[in-house]
């Protein structure tokens, strides 16, 4: 790392999602940009734990193949997803059932599917059929200038069945939201809706971290720095706990919304969900297909589950099987789990072999109404802050933050931009 005299145009503390994605699209305009993270790895709450061979993901986010940002982001183009099975497997009152029949007018490889078992009523197939169908053919535009209430109220008001809601729309949006009680904005609720209409669940193959490690390898050498601690911040340097000061045109805050609020006392802070992910081997996959299953019931702990190794393989050793279980709070008695897990996949859990539990206290920001989509990226000039908590809490808020601020410094700089905001987010 360079003394006292280090310079660089750009300055980008914090080497997640957000802060990688702002440094391709300012290298490619020719800026000379320095990624600061003080971590040993890039990824921030991307990241995955490497146990006997298996890969385990520490939050095990959601993401859906629709999320125009996997496709537009420099770096991205070798990213691998690993799809979920079409549609859902949904457990409730003893019983699984498949949510897989495709959305009307569109074709299997884009489009999700509707529950066609989840209640004997044909008309609450018709409805739920044609409101997630709406839902795909809304344009992002309007989802984002509907009334805004929190998501359970907004469902309420729909129309739909509460059959069709407790049995399918709460357990789905708990998964893709991380929000059991669905106190997220009925906004960033429709978008989430919007995304998995229009695509696939999908996890990057190899674990979380192979999306930040691909980012920060196909930045030019020596972008990425880790290991070092920024200790404070002005629009034109930034001091180091290990290296002194590093001068600069702008500096770029793209580290969560905490440590961000620590170097610019005033920024808010937003509540937070936190999430628990159980990892397990087992014997034998207790569950045929690369399924995603909820819990409709919330009969215990688990509010999803899946055979991961199914879904990619590459995260388990040859000939083993990985489960991961998600729990939208702290971590609960291991006994609890298992009973859960038992009822859920109708087999016994006794011989499966708990690998980790990871608990992150603060791993989505929440979104309660009113919840702006697009909180603002520039704060003056020369100085800029992005990631999750500035769109929406998803894979595909903290990329799409990090483009924007991007195109805010290359504005400032009087550098034309090509990649031109659209007017408004795509996905959740």
């Amino acid at each position: 790392m360079p003394e006292h005299a280090h310079h660089a145009d750009v300055v980008i503390v914090g080497a997640g999602a957000a802060g990688l994605s702002a440094a391709h699209r300012l290298t490619s305009a020719g800026v000379t940009t320095v990624v600061l993270e003080a971590a040993p790895y890039v990824g921030g709450r991307m990241s995955t734990e490497k146990v006997d061979g298996f890969r385990l993901d520490r939050i095990g986010q959601l993401l859906t193949t629709s999320y125009p940002e996997l496709r537009r982001t420099p770096g991205l183009d070798s990213l691998v997803l690993r799809p979920f099975a079409p549609g859902l497997l949904v457990h409730s009152e003893g019983r699984h059932y498949r949510a897989a029949e495709r959305l009307p007018g569109r074709s299997a490889r884009g489009a999700l599917t509707a529950a066609r078992a989840l209640t004997s009523a044909p008309l609450d197939q018709a409805r739920l059929g044609a409101a997630l169908a709406r839902i795909a053919a809304t344009p992002v535009e309007r989802l984002l200038t509907r009334p805004e209430l929190p998501a359970a109220d907004a469902l309420a008001a729909r129309g739909l069945p509460s059959r069709t809601i407790d049995g399918f729309l709460r357990p789905l949006l708990s998964a893709l939201l991380c929000d059991p009680g669905l106190t997220t904005s009925s906004r960033c609720a429709d978008l989430a809706l919007h995304a998995f209409a229009r695509g696939r669940l999908c996890l990057p193959e190899g674990g979380a971290e192979v999306l930040p490690e691909l980012l920060a390898a196909a930045l030019p050498p020596g972008t990425v720095r880790t290991g070092v601690r920024v200790t404070s911040v002005s629009t034109s340097c930034v001091r180091t706990a290990e290296h002194g000061e590093i001068a600069c045109r702008a500096v770029l805050l793209a580290t969560d919304a905490r440590a961000a609020a620590e170097l610019l006392p005033g920024l808010r802070v937003p509540p937070f969900h936190e999430v628990t992910v159980v990892h397990h081997a087992a014997p034998e996959p207790p569950l045929d297909g690369p399924g995603l299953l909820l819990d409709a019931d919330r009969a215990g702990p688990v509010a999803h589950t899946a055979v991961i190794s199914q879904v990619d393989p590459s995260r388990a050793p040859a000939g083993r099987v990985l489960v991961s279980s998600t729990v939208l709070g702290p971590p609960p008695d291991e006994s609890a789990v298992r009973t859960h897990l038992t009822a859920l996949y109708g087999t016994p859990t006794d011989r499966w072999e708990r690998l980790a539990v990871h608990h992150t206290r603060e791993a989505v920001p929440a979104m309660p109404p009113p919840h702006d989509a697009r909180r603002p990226v520039r704060l003056l000039s020369g100085l800029y802050v992005c990631g999750d908590h500035r769109d929406t809490s998803t894979v595909q808020g903290a990329l799409h933050s990090g483009r924007r601020a991007a195109h805010a410094v290359l504005t400032d700089f009087g550098i034309a931009s090509s990649s031109a905001q659209e007017s408004l987010p795509t996905a959740a």
